[in-house]
């Protein structure tokens, strides 16, 4: 195991560091928190956006990994999404106990240290921080957005205009009535998406870690189908959503698919860009995860931009996947190339120019 204050001479030998524009670790002995801000491309006059995680990781290394990993990432949604922001992201390093109160000591520092880097960086909630952590930070920083209780919805309404945009690609026209759907992840994308796909889908599966979270969805959608977790990307559908932790496609789990299509919420679904490659020989159309799951980065930017909510504005924004997402797909068919490398190097021209 890295010793946490070492982990300063390891960012630049790391495969996950990309030349980013700024790197903290953070480390408060008194609050006890430790963790990341990963800045990887910063626009001059613009902060840079990712939203922040709080997650038990076996070492404090896999943590800055997967900030490193994560902020690079949001440089390729935001550009795709036609942001002008660079990409950014804040990793918390839970402990595996976490009293409330120490939970309230660990954001609260965490959001002092948000302050310090003088609105740079504009953070929101991801996997582990809840709403009401959201208004604990906003408290001490007003470096956080995500206050509108749109951005959920409008990750999930992007999925789903993926879904119809490669139905559509494939000539299947872009409606999703009688389709069949298995998704993996049950949180609040999984959940949000499921309830868009559930009143015109033919069939559902669905599982999740949390068998409590699975049954209370059974409760709610009792056409759904739970299955094991180890099983959803075994079913035999037209599109497979991956909505839980990243690396759901890689060498093993794309040799069991039976899916005509890949969509979903998750961030870094591909094992690596290879991976892509595999999917691409095997006829399975996949729509890379940061240009189809980027509606609620565009939600909250909105917020950032805008003073006053307008929905119609936002849908708009989102809406407009669809024709990103069309074109990636266009041009991964001229060049017989996988659509996540297109997607990549359509990105890497936008934010490597800031």
């Amino acid at each position: 195991m890295t010793p946490f204050s070492n982990l300063k001479l390891e960012i630049e030998k790391l495969e996950e560091y990309d030349n980013h524009h700024k790197v903290v670790l953070l480390n408060n002995p008194e609050t006890g928190l430790k963790g990341f801000i990963a800045i990887h491309r910063k626009n001059k006059d613009i902060p840079s956006f990712g939203a922040t995680r709080l997650l038990h990781y076996r070492d404090s290394l896999d943590g800055l990994r997967d900030a490193l990993r994560l902020s690079r990432l949001m440089s390729y949604k935001s550009a795709l999404s036609g942001l002008p922001c660079g990409g950014a992201k804040g990793v918390i390093l839970a402990p595996k106990r976490l009293t409330s109160e120490n939970r309230k000591r660990l954001l609260l520092s965490y959001a002092e240290e948000v302050n310090a880097l003088n609105g740079d960086f504009i953070t929101g909630t991801d996997v582990g921080v809840l709403q009401d952590d959201l208004k604990l930070m906003k408290s001490v920083s007003p470096f956080f957005v995500g206050f509108n209780g749109n951005s959920t919805e409008c990750t999930a309404l992007g999925i789903y205009f993926g879904m119809e945009t490669c139905c559509s690609f494939l000539d299947d026209g872009d409606n999703l009535a009688g389709k069949t759907f298995a998704i993996q992840g049950l949180g609040k994308v999984g959940a949000a998406l499921l309830a868009l796909v559930y009143p015109k889908a033919g069939k559902v599966y669905a599982a999740d870690i949390d068998k409590s979270v699975a049954e209370k969805i059974k409760k709610k959608f009792p056409k759904v189908v739970i299955v094991a977790p180890s099983e959803i990307h075994k079913q035999k559908v037209d599109i497979f959503a991956p909505c839980a932790l990243s690396g759901a496609l890689n060498s093993k789990t794309i040799a069991e698919l039976k899916c005509r299509i890949i969509a979903g919420g998750a961030n870094n679904q591909l094992e690596d860009d290879t991976i892509g490659d595999l999917l691409f020989k095997l006829g399975i159309l996949y729509a890379p995860d940061y240009v189809v799951n980027a509606g609620g980065l565009i939600a909250v930017f909105d917020e950032y931009e805008h003073k006053k909510n307008n929905d119609e504005r936002i849908y708009d924004k989102v809406f407009a996947i669809k024709e990103r997402l069309h074109d990636i797909l266009e041009k991964s068919k001229k060049e017989n190339h996988a659509p996540n490398y297109i997607a990549n190097e359509m990105a890497e021209k936008m934010f490597n120019n800031f």
